[in-house]
């Protein structure tokens, strides 16, 4: 039998959260709290399941598994699942263990259902590994920022509901607005606690050689450092609150997103590879077909001398 492959199980991790997702979505269609247990186990299945498939893919790879779009979906959707895990069950938020089992399903399940994510994998990306601790803590970070963006929502929701009467069905699963502004302002805090130290590690390596970053990966990077630290100033001095708070939050996070594939597309790795699944069979037998036809063409030189 053969092994298992990292995006196999990878794919397993995926069944479990869409498993969260379907679990969650039929208690909000009958209008019942859904079981906070069965919730936190289906996404702390997926969640080792899909370390174990990072991890294997780590090996592979010989790195950190952020070396193209896949790997970095899969590693965002991982970082907000290990946080829901700690913040889940600290705040015993029934609700955001639905939302983040939707991120988290949509994330890898997007991640594995597009071919061109993972059709040319990174092997030794990073030179050294504070460049590549480097790389992970902001991709992490993009990971808290992903749960602060499911927490902003749920925030924006818990206003509709109180300003429209509407207190059943999804609505009464919410949290307080007090309980979801000290979490919003906890994981805005994290965030960039964790970009900030990514980019103090990066500019140590970056000011040796300037030429290692081109313009467009450096400007938009630090525009959306920026962008969350002035959030982050702005809601300690009380400027940025309520709606606009989460709407940002929402937004930023979105933005981040779609620069992800100019950001990655800069990266100039040093051994691209094409992933095994991708590699046709033809590509693979042309060298042994050519050296027969070589030798064939040889021994009918040589009976005929």
């Amino acid at each position: 039998m053969p092994a298992l492959t990292d995006r196999t199980w990878l794919w397993f991790a995926a069944v479990f959260y869409f498993a969260g997702l379907v679990l969650g979505t039929i208690s909000v269609l009958r209008q019942r709290r859904h079981s906070r247990a069965a919730m936190y186990f289906l996404i702390s299945v997926g969640f080792f399941i899909q370390t174990f498939g990072l991890y294997l893919r780590g090996l592979a790879v010989k790195g950190c598994p952020i070396g193209n779009h896949f790997e970095i979906f899969q590693f965002t959707a991982w970082s907000a699942t290990s946080l829901y895990l700690v913040i889940g069950a600290t705040f015993r938020l029934s609700l955001l263990g639905y939302f983040t089992s939707c991120l988290a399903a949509t994330l890898t399940l997007l991640s594995l259902a597009i071919p061109s994510f993972d059709a040319v994998r990174r092997v030794g990306t990073f030179p050294n590994a504070w460049i590549e601790f480097h790389a992970a803590l902001a991709i992490f970070s993009y990971g808290v920022f992903a749960l602060l963006a499911l927490t902003a929502t749920m925030y924006l929701l818990q206003i509709y509901s109180l300003k429209n009467h509407r207190l059943r069905g999804l609505f009464s699963f919410l949290p307080s607005i007090l309980d979801l502004d000290h979490i919003n302002l906890r994981l805005l805090k994290a965030g960039v606690f964790l970009m900030t130290a990514s980019l103090a590690v990066g500019s140590v390596y970056w000011l040796r050689d300037t030429s290692s970053v081109n313009a467009p990966k450096l400007i938009i990077t630090l525009a959306i450092w920026l962008a969350y630290a002035v959030t982050f100033g702005l809601r300690i001095l009380n400027r940025l609150l309520a709606k606009r708070l989460a709407w940002t939050c929402i937004l930023l996070f979105a933005a981040a997103l779609i620069s992800l594939p100019i950001v990655n597309s800069s990266r100039k790795p040093l051994t691209p590879e094409p992933a095994p699944h991708t590699v046709p069979r033809s590509s693979e037998s042309a060298p042994a077909t050519s050296a027969l036809l070589t030798t064939r063409y040889s021994l009918l030189a040589t009976s005929a001398q």
